[in-house]
């Protein structure tokens, strides 16, 4: 089956490789790529493909022999057999992490295979990540679990179908190989399963693979390993543009300066059009580095993501980002750091006057354009585009955050609000979309305390008359959270779930006057209503997914995976290859899962009427308002 395969090459060809055999970690000087030797795992088997994806290297399902193929996928997708043409390697890249350059980071835990050439003759190459060890692996051991790939594996997928760009994932293998995590970081590791997935794109070039020619970094001393290699750079740049830009380079071939001027342009508004992409269904990558940025304007790299459920501009996915550098609301901004850091890296061959002054002209007005589009889109606001929509798309997620309101489910419904609705259905619909809003008894688990009293009051005085110690154990501003925690967790004690209830319905009611009123201009300007409103709600449903990669549906794939049931997994998969659409199927899994008693993440994803949150590290800020009286 994979014989299929036609391999080409061409990074390998136009970007220099490391001479040397040495193995283990090790500073890579000089290259680009590192050739490596994937490690082979013990009794590896198929935990899913995704036939889409595999569709664009060539490979058609297989009819004859389903099983040969999966255990044929197994063997050669876990790196314990190298396929031929396949000339393994690592990417060399350092890398901007929670803002401060690391040095050399490169592929620790990943593995070039190769370019395969599509059924069109388009280039895809293709890695596999949880391979084994690789020059760049540091003190870890370039293993993946279990969990970690399932979740990669599904949101690499689920993000392709949303329409957004990604790289794709083809399979997910696992093994009887085991490595020790420390899953909740309390010093308490166990064995998990090593776990393999085959990762698909047009390349994994990022923003870091520009940065290995740093100089030492003014704040942490770090370099990167090919300092002065200009020609690599140059190497690099004329790679890139030709490949993957060849439009720009035959614009521009004679004249290398607009050349690249016009690719920085380019990737800028890529990356101002992708991040506007992720705001608008709610997505949060959690690790914004510029390593984990791509060069091709993709989402790249899925760690500690999350999609929103309780709409909360302040949302941070990632447990270890404290400063919440990466937060939901930070995102935009932080890609824009992140493409200044890409214009640092390209000097000398594009100077820093002309990168800069392209991204201030283009970044911010490229975001707004494209995030207005796709809102309105969202908002089913077909026909005229008014100044106003940018305020009424506000003021929906202003009433979104002090409602608590599920931010995917709130924009699902909307596509059966009507204009003329009758006062009775009215109703009926208001009822349908407070019930997306959090209770009384979230609310509450949200606010509940996280320190001891005592421990408060120590954090307090101690920040009063040693403020040089209280910085290095905590901050102001996780006090100032941890006060207000206290102070509205009190407050709630009182509140009623009719009081909340009632002081939602009068936030929706206000907005959607407003929405009616919005809706009631497009009516005026068409000729024919009943088509508008038939166009209104094709497009809207077109834009607001019904199923998206909750956190919840992740984990119960994963726990079953681990309990050696892989067909939670694929059942997942095949959901998310339609999001906008009811997956009646689903439901019929529900009803057999009842009856057998049985726990089916098919039958959990069936259940769009509300969605679980979890609370990890801090409340959101909606909560806070909701409760000021």
């Amino acid at each position: 089956w994979l014989g299929a395969l036609r391999f080409d090459n061409l990074a390998l060809r136009s970007l220099p490789v490391d001479a040397s055999e040495e193995g283990g970690p090790r500073t890579v000087p000089g290259a680009c790529f590192a050739r490596v030797r994937p490690s082979p795992l013990q009794n590896p088997r198929l935990v899913a493909m995704s036939l889409p994806a595999l569709a664009l290297l060539g490979l058609e399902a297989p009819a004859a022999d389903p099983a040969a193929a999966e255990a044929e996928a197994a063997l050669f997708f876990s790196g314990n057999r190298v396929l031929a043409g396949a000339e393994p390697a690592a990417h060399c890249y350092c890398g901007h992490q929670f803002g401060s350059f690391a040095g050399q980071l490169g592929d620790g835990a990943a593995m070039y295979l190769g370019e395969v050439l599509g059924p069109g003759g388009e280039r895809w190459e293709i890695q596999l990540k949880g391979a084994g060890i690789t020059p760049f692996s540091r003190q870890a051991d370039g293993r993946k679990v279990l969990r970690s790939s399932i979740r990669e594996f599904l949101c690499s997928e689920a993000m392709f179908h949303l329409g957004i760009p990604t790289t794709r994932a083809g399979t997910c293998v696992t093994s009887d190989s085991k490595v020790a995590r420390d899953v909740l970081y309390d010093g308490n590791p166990k064995n998990e399963r090593c776990t393999v997935v085959l990762r698909i794109a047009s390349t994994f070039i990022r923003f870091g693979s520009f940065e290995i020619f740093k100089p030492p970094d003014e704040y942490t001393g770090r370099k990167g390993p090919s300092v002065n290699r200009n020609d690599i750079r140059i190497q690099m740049l004329d790679y890139v543009i030709s490949t993957f830009y060849p439009e720009i380079q035959e614009a521009y071939s004679d004249n290398t300066i607009q050349r690249n001027a016009a690719f920085f342009k380019e990737i800028t508004k890529r990356t101002a059009r992708l991040v506007a992409e992720w705001q608008c269904v709610g997505f949060c990558h959690g690790v914004l580095n510029t390593d984990n940025m791509s060069i091709v304007g993709l989402t790249i790299d899925y760690g500690p993501f999350g999609f929103m459920d309780r709409y909360d501009p302040e949302h941070i996915c990632n447990g270890s980002d404290n400063t919440g550098r990466y937060a939901y609301n930070k995102q935009p901004e932080i890609c824009k750091w992140n493409l200044g850091k890409l214009a640092e890296a390209l000097v000398p061959e594009l100077p820093l006057e002309i990168s800069q002054l392209i991204l201030e002209e283009e970044y911010d007005a490229e975001f707004e354009k494209h995030y207005l589009q796709k809102m309105r889109k969202k908002l089913g606001l077909i026909q005229l585009e008014l100044e106003e929509d940018s305020k009424l798309v506000s003021e929906l997620l202003e009433t979104m955050h002090v409602t608590a309101g599920d931010f995917t489910n709130i924009f699902y419904l909307l596509s059966s609000f009507s204009v003329d609705i009758d006062p009775s259905k009215f109703e009926d619909f208001l009822e349908e979309l407070t019930s997306q809003c959090a209770s009384v008894e979230e609310l509450k688990v949200a606010f509940k305390p996280q320190m001891d009293p005592r421990q408060l009051s120590m954090m307090l005085m101690l920040a009063q008359s040693n403020p040089q110690l209280f910085a290095l154990i905590g901050t102001k501003a996780n006090i100032n959270k941890e006060l207000e925690r206290v102070e509205q967790f009190s407050k709630l004690q009182q509140l009623t779930a009719d009081d909340l209830l009632s002081r939602n319905k009068r936030h929706w009611k206000e907005w959607l006057e407003k929405y009616r009123v919005r809706l009631q201009k497009e009516i005026k300007s068409v000729g024919d209503a009943d088509a508008w409103n038939t166009d209104r709600v094709r497009v809207m449903n077109s834009n607001n997914p019904k199923y998206i990669l909750r956190n919840y549906i992740a984990q119960n794939a994963i726990e079953a995976a681990e309990n050696g049931d892989f067909s939670e997994v694929r059942n997942v998969l095949k959901l998310l290859e339609h999001p906008f659409q009811e997956a009646e199927n689903f439901q019929e899994v529900k009803e057999d899962a009842e009856e057998e008693g049985a726990t089916a993440t098919a039958a959990v994803c069936a259940q769009e009427t509300r969605s679980r949150q979890s609370y990890c590290s801090k409340p959101p800020l909606w909560a806070s308002e909701l409760c000021v009286t």
